[in-house]
């Protein structure tokens, strides 16, 4: 039963046979929208106006219904977990790549330690696409201090370096490069020309259970634009893994 409407007909001393006369619907749909219906776009302003109340007054579902309308098209999936992405997006995002992969995160080990997706990379920079890896420097505060609140202390430091050594076959390749950075990481960022995974970074817990953006590139958009003007800040400040990656 929809109360609010129900008392503002009541205030409004309109029955269901006036309403349905007034917007030129069934009276039975009338009975409908009072038993907790929802009515459709064209007849919620009419009837809104009509009891001189806004419509999310009657019905504040409506403005949930505008907040998906109004996501914007460049979110092409949300993931509650980055453990709900699956192997086989991960190797389709990066199969896209056709002119650059850029890795933005701490450690990124669960890639590292799949043999297919190191090769996929590397079979990519053959092909030519520039391949950005940007991981934590294992020496810095700042990992640290995420270790800590991670409640993993120094092991955080111990999955860069093991990563490094996973993705140290990469460096051979022409157009891969390598840096470290000391950022305070808000989010993870895995690009594919012109689409990426964002892995938030959520206080207290790993990467692997915070949630994941899937977002693409559009013309007029602006996420997406967002986190690649935040990537290229990290990089532009981020330092080369020599002496760090033997």
């Amino acid at each position: 039963m929809n109360e609010a409407l129900r008392r503002a007909m009541f205030a409004a001393r309109l029955s269901d046979d006036e309403i349905a006369v007034q917007l030129g619907v069934d009276v039975k749909t009338v009975g409908r929208w009072v038993r907790g219906r929802t009515p459709s776009a064209r007849h919620r302003g009419p009837l809104a106006r009509l009891l001189r109340l806004e419509e999310p007054d009657l019905w504040p579902e409506v403005l949930t219904l505008r907040g998906v309308r109004a996501t914007p098209t460049e979110v092409v999936a949300v993931y509650p977990q980055r453990n709900l992405v699956t192997r086989e997006a991960w190797i389709d995002l990066f199969e896209s790549a056709e002119k650059q992969i850029d890795i933005l995160a701490y450690a990124a080990l669960f890639l590292a330690e799949d043999k297919r997706l190191v090769d996929l990379l590397a079979a990519k920079a053959d092909g030519g696409v520039v391949v950005n890896l940007a991981l934590g420097n294992p020496q810095a505060a700042e990992v640290r201090h995420r270790g800590t609140a991670e409640k993993i202390g120094e092991s955080l430091s111990a999955k860069i370096r093991n990563a490094l050594v996973r993705y140290r076959p990469l460096l051979d390749r022409p157009g891969v490069t390598l840096r470290l950075h000391d950022t305070v990481l808000y989010n993870s960022m895995y690009r594919a020309d012109g689409q990426v995974l964002v892995n938030q970074h959520v206080f207290g817990l790993p990467a692997a259970q915070a949630p994941v953006f899937h977002l693409r590139w559009l013309e007029g958009g602006e996420m997406f634009d967002l986190y690649m003007e935040s990537f290229a800040e990290v990089w532009r400040a981020a330092r080369p893994a020599d002496g760090v990656v033997g």
